[in-house]
């Protein structure tokens, strides 16, 4: 049954609907950095597998280099998930003991110096940090793009105006209109940040957005509060364990047109399931959510 979605804000959208319950049309499964589970997360390796095992959506955090390039990576800081302490020892930032390698300190092609990958395991030494336009290139027209805005409020001290740049790169690439069931590259919007939605919306963003809540945050959602949702987004991603304590916002979040994600299942991860398998199941058949972050495609359950 098709239905019409309240608009996000009144100057964006006289003709935008979509399925009900949001954007999913079935169960989805959303790649969570890649198939981060058994590749160096947000790599092209990554992305590259989570392909391979049946992704529905491939997810892209984003960050900014110095000279303003979207590129994908969880952490605004490169310490992590690269071997920057090696290459640029001296670019450090000193915060309260702790040595930090702000992405926003280093140009793009600084940055691509970097091993991305044999933190991870040694067999992908020298894998390096892709941009969101090479991440577009490799998974447009076989998966969807889900990318998240990653602390876009940081960015806007440094001058960077990160909803600005997403708006962009997929308004060049033709990925800015609304899904359908027939798009070979849907795209979705999430953030934790309700401000950096409210600012997509105001610029006339086509696609669905999502608003990400951690459990630090779980007070927000209450069947009074989740219909508010709606003026800024089209479905709410709630950690797991979020939903587990309180599976009522499920009925709450659909009642209100809002779909329902939940984040993150890690075949790693000790829970009282035998398997991730299991507990994606539980999640998606037992609860009704609509999808799910996984880093372990392969064991989604289909």
């Amino acid at each position: 049954m098709k239905i019409k979605v309240a608009s996000l804000m009144t100057c964006m959208l006289a003709a935008f609907t979509m399925t009900s319950v949001a954007q999913y049309s079935k169960k989805t499964l959303i790649a969570h950095r890649g198939a981060s589970g058994s590749a160096p997360e947000h790599t092209m390796e990554s992305y590259r597998l989570a392909l391979m095992q049946g992704a529905d959506y491939v997810e892209p955090d984003l960050q900014i280099t110095k000279d303003g390039v979207l590129i994908c990576m969880h952490d605004i800081t490169l310490e992590r998930t690269t071997n920057v302490e090696a290459v640029f020892p001296n670019r450090a930032v000193v915060e309260n003991g702790t040595r930090r390698w702000y992405v926003a300190d280093f140009t793009l092609a600084e940055i691509k110096t970097l091993d991305a990958g044999s933190w991870f395991h040694e067999g992908f030494r020298n894998t390096r940090v892709p941009t969101f336009q090479e991440m577009i290139d490799e998974v447009k027209g076989k998966a969807g793009l889900y990318p998240e805005t990653k602390e876009p409020e940081v960015y806007d001290k440094r001058g960077f105006n990160m909803e600005r740049l997403v708006v962009d790169i997929l308004k060049r690439n033709g990925l800015d209109e609304p899904v359908t069931p027939a798009s070979k590259t849907p795209v979705i919007i999430q953030s934790f940040s309700e401000a950096s939605l409210r600012r997509l919306a105001g610029y006339g963003v086509r696609v669905p957005l999502m608003f990400l809540v951690g459990k630090e945050n779980a007070s927000l959602l209450t069947r009074e509060t989740i219909p508010n949702i709606h003026r800024y987004a089209q479905g709410i991603g709630p950690n797991k364990d979020i939903i587990a304590a309180n599976p009522d916002i499920v009925k709450w979040a659909h009642d209100a047109r809002l779909s329902v994600t939940g984040w993150t299942f890690r075949a790693s991860d000790k829970t009282r399931f035998a398997t991730v398998k299991d507990e994606m199941t539980w999640f998606l058949r037992d609860l009704d959510i609509d999808a799910l972050f996984t880093d372990d495609p392969d064991q989604f359950p289909r």
